[in-house]
């Protein structure tokens, strides 16, 4: 019993975490590369 909660503690946790910033940083990843494509559209319309 005792080796099933290390596993999970040593494992199950920063798995937990990893999971949890990659989720919170997927929308700021995306609004970022909104960002950027918007930003190339206006230099190309500038550059014309």
């Amino acid at each position: 019993m005792d080796e099933i909660i290390s596993v999970i503690a040593n494992v199950g946790f920063p798995t937990f975490i990893a999971i949890y910033l990659l989720l919170r940083f997927e929308s700021q990843i995306t609004e970022l590369t909104c960002s950027i494509n918007r930003l190339e559209q206006t230099i190309n319309n500038i550059v014309k």
